[in-house]
């Protein structure tokens, strides 16, 4: 699920936008509404899990998700000007309902299925979002340039409504009693309010690579498109190869989850710091040097995002929360929230910034954003 599902933001789907009157502006609109309508989503499928069910979330996340990508792949016969931008505003942002419903769940599911290997099923699942982001920008560029703007996007939905029925069927269905407790109350928590700051600057710098690092690469150092989405690789790669190995770690000796989430907090502050470089440190920036950054923030992620959803649930679990789906369902939400937060702040700030100081400036702030926050963590453990 999560391979097909994470490729599909990254299959390049604005390209005609332009020619049907939409501006630049427009379509970073569009794309925000993604991350707020997840957001939103993200808390409410949360909050609800339980009265809707884990199982028929997930599937109806899955199936919704699939209309909105076929519907994208037709989104090239609508008329220019309002209408087209009126629906992909509505299209965009069911789609973010239907994404939010699916993590949400499953994210849910996989702590109570196993309760006891939390990160390290988390850390295999993060193999196959990794392969989806490395996979979706050259399979969907491919596509789309062989066959054009609506093949992409139908064999994308017809995967995704090919994964129905195979998770009507093998899926468990999941009973559990509803809970009076609310996401202010974990909120309330010191610990698990800086594990969410973590999350959000984890996803905020993920959101700013995305949408700036492409321009700068090939600015830069002369690039062409297709190298650039080479330069990815050494991002997700390690990410997705060091994932299972932390989680594994991570649950076998559950002591290390918050050094894990400090040591890689402090290592990626410095990746973002170095990867311009900073220019008061006056280095030459060099291909070799970026590269070797990205490597290094992609492992220094694993280590940070995979201990913090079962660091949450610990932590929530000490505060008196019930153990079972309705508790799993607001970490999980919470989690989708402050991610989905960071992904909206993190293009916008960072683009920004990248636009009036410059991109080795806007990494640097944003390796400082971090370390704040590991600062902060570092002193409450």
């Amino acid at each position: 699920n999560e391979c097909v599902i994470m490729c599909g933001p990254d299959i390049p789907p604005w390209r005609p936008a332009v020619k049907k009157g939409a501006s630049q502006t427009v379509i970073g609109l569009i794309f925000g509404c993604y991350a707020v309508c997840n957001l939103i989503g993200s808390l409410i499928m949360g909050k609800y899990i339980v009265q809707i069910g884990a199982k028929f979330m997930l599937v109806a996340g899955l199936f919704v998700s699939s209309g909105c990508t076929i519907l994208f792949g037709l989104l090239d016969r609508a008329p220019a000007g309002a209408a087209f931008i009126s629906i992909c505003f509505i299209v965009r942002s069911i789609d973010a309902l239907g994404f939010a419903a699916a993590m949400t769940s499953t994210f849910a599911m996989t702590g109570k299925i196993f309760p006891n290997n939390v990160a390290t099923v988390l850390g295999c699942l993060e193999v196959f979002t990794g392969l989806g982001l490395i996979l979706g920008p050259p399979l969907g560029g491919w596509l789309y340039q062989s066959f054009g703007y609506e093949v992409p996007f139908m064999l994308l939905g017809c995967f995704l409504l090919i994964m129905v029925p195979f998770n009507i069927y093998v899926l468990p269905s999941i009973e559990a009693e509803p809970s009076k407790d609310s996401f202010l109350p974990l909120l309330s928590k010191v610990k698990i309010l800086l594990i969410c700051y973590v999350i959000f600057t984890l996803s905020a710098g993920l959101g700013f690579l995305d949408a700036t690092l492409s321009l700068f690469a090939m600015a830069k150092f002369n690039l062409s498109a297709g190298f650039v989405g080479l330069i990815f690789l050494g991002l997700s790669l390690p990410y997705c190869l060091g994932s299972p190995l932390i989680g594994y770690i991570s649950d076998k000796y559950p002591s290390t989850r918050s050094w894990f989430m400090v040591t890689g907090g402090a290592v990626t502050a410095f990746g973002f710091v170095m990867l311009g470089p900073v220019p008061f440190l006056h280095i030459q920036g060099q291909l070799w040097l970026q590269v070797f950054m990205l490597v290094v923030i992609g492992f220094s992620l694993g280590m940070t995002v995979i201990p913090t959803f079962p660091e949450i649930i610990t932590c929530a679990y000490e505060h008196g929360y019930d153990e079972g789906l309705s508790t799993l369902g607001m970490v999980s939400g919470l989690f989708g929230a402050f991610w989905s937060a960071g992904m909206f702040y993190g293009p916008i700030v960072g683009g920004l910034i990248t636009q009036n100081l410059s991109f080795e400036w806007a990494a640097a702030i944003h390796g400082g954003v971090v370390f704040l926050g590991v600062s902060i963590a570092l002193s409450s453990l």
